[in-house]
């Protein structure tokens, strides 16, 4: 997407469904382990307000790189397994991301099948496309392995607890590696290809159900 206004209005609830969701799936699974702290801090909530964080939202809306604030957890709290509750967290985010694209792909194709001609369909359109695209770039970023992202957390759970030591020291440097790799546009060559895929992908399946009904 472009640096223009009406991209930039249109992102504007893109990335408050993207980061409401994003941090509520994170709040909402902790609580669900037994953890009290995000509904203490009242982040078990789809309010975009109690999610978003006014710098990371405008760099987002004008970079197409920011944040919200994060979920605090305790995993202490976690019933079961430590470890694979802490896993579970961090997956939740990218994973309703991934989930809220799709969702919102199949309400685009519905409503434009029953706008089709309108004038308001071009503006509601671009809402729809960058709402999708922002939940797959938020999911699919989220889930690279680099500290301090939700896939660092994953990769943590993955691994056995004897590569604990690499994995404090790859943490000291996560923002140090993840800002070289924003500035050399190496991340875009990678995310760009794997956004695009799995858009085609929805499309494909959502065509295949919508078909019978709408053809």
């Amino acid at each position: 997407m472009g640096f223009d206004l009406p991209t930039i209005i249109a992102n504007i609830p893109a990335l408050m469904i993207g980061f409401a969701f994003h941090e509520f799936a994170h709040a909402w699974v902790a609580d669900r382990l037994g953890d009290p702290t995000p509904r203490s801090q009242g982040r078990l909530t789809l309010n975009p307000i109690a999610h978003l964080d006014l710098f990371g939202t405008l760099m987002a809306l004008l970079y197409r790189f920011g944040w919200a604030k994060p979920v605090m957890t305790n995993p202490q709290y976690y019933r079961g397994n430590k470890r694979r509750g802490h896993m579970m967290v961090a997956l939740a985010g990218p994973i309703m991301n991934l989930f809220m694209a799709f969702v919102v792909m199949f309400l685009w194709f519905l409503t434009m099948h029953w706008m089709s001609g309108s004038e308001w369909s071009s503006i509601i359109s671009l809402v729809f496309q960058a709402t999708v695209f922002m939940n797959l770039g938020l999911g699919i970023f989220n889930l690279l392995p680099i500290p301090p992202l939700d896939g660092f957390a994953v990769l943590e759970g993955l691994l056995p607890e004897r590569y604990a030591p690499q994995l404090h020291l790859l943490q000291q440097y996560g923002m140090i590696i993840l800002m070289l790799l924003l500035f050399t546009d190496i991340l875009s060559k990678v995310l760009f290809p794997a956004v695009n895929g799995i858009a085609y992908a929805y499309q494909s399946i959502i065509t295949l159900i919508l078909t019978p009904f709408l053809g």
